[in-house]
């Protein structure tokens, strides 16, 4: 293994975050998949190894502190400091706005923005030491714009890219590479085939983003060289209007 990389938000194998863990461990990194459900890390973890790769399920809830810090121990125990960083946690629940609860607003909010802002802390504090790295956020559409029921994910979407983009002005120039990337579309995953199969026959081939597709967009990212860095990418299917 030549190094490693962690991804926070990893759940059925057909979802982003598996796609993510099965890229970067092709590319013979050590993958550690952090997710809150065992059975399902275990899962994406035993595809990776079938496949010549290897992945440590990592049980955790990113909201919490000392959850969050107990992962990068784990790695930095297991080799040092991680070489990618990707915060992948999320969770588009909406609701109308005089429908929402304080819980339901800070749940979101906790989860979308200040998850994050625990990985990236952390990441800096044992990414910096060893020279940087690639740190990335993923976003979604709702980083840049609020429409009604969306409007409390939205607002931590936004959060989140706000933190992206003042983390990758701080740390940029010690060699931390901090990237944004919005997902601007739905993605052809297990939530949304199995919630929404109609959405699929709408839309037709090639009508929603390709887990593998946008991993292999996320690599890029982190293969840039220093002087070209990206901070912010979109990624849509051809398809989509924007």
């Amino acid at each position: 293994m030549s190094g490693s990389a962690i991804v926070i938000g990893v759940g059925v194998p057909a979802g982003l975050g598996a796609a993510l863990c099965r890229r970067f461990a092709s590319e013979g990194l050590q993958v550690f998949a952090a997710g809150r459900t065992k059975q399902k890390l275990e899962r994406v973890a035993d595809e990776i190894g079938r496949a010549g790769g290897s992945a440590i399920p990592v049980v955790m809830d990113a909201t919490v502190e000392d959850e969050v810090i107990r992962l990068f121990d784990t790695v930095e125990d297991r080799g040092g400091a991680p070489e990618i960083v990707v915060y992948n946690a999320g969770n588009n629940e909406f609701r109308p706005l005089l429908e929402m609860d304080a819980q339901f607003w800070e749940r979101l909010w906790r989860l979308c923005c200040f998850g994050g802002f625990l990985a990236g802390r952390e990441a800096a504090r044992r990414m910096l030491p060893q020279g940087g790295g690639t740190l990335l956020f993923s976003g979604a559409t709702a980083s840049l714009r609020a429409r009604p029921p969306f409007t409390a994910f939205a607002s931590a979407k936004a959060a989140l890219r706000a933190l992206a983009h003042g983390m990758a002005r701080e740390f940029g120039p010690e060699g931390l590479h901090v990237g944004h990337v919005i997902i601007d579309g739905l993605i052809d995953g297990e939530r949304v085939n199995e919630r929404f199969p109609q959405l699929k026959e709408q839309r037709g081939e090639d009508g929603m983003l390709s887990p593998d597709a946008i991993a292999a967009a996320y690599w890029g990212l982190h293969r840039q060289e220093r002087t070209a860095w990206t901070l912010e990418l979109d990624l849509r299917p051809y398809k989509e209007s924007f």
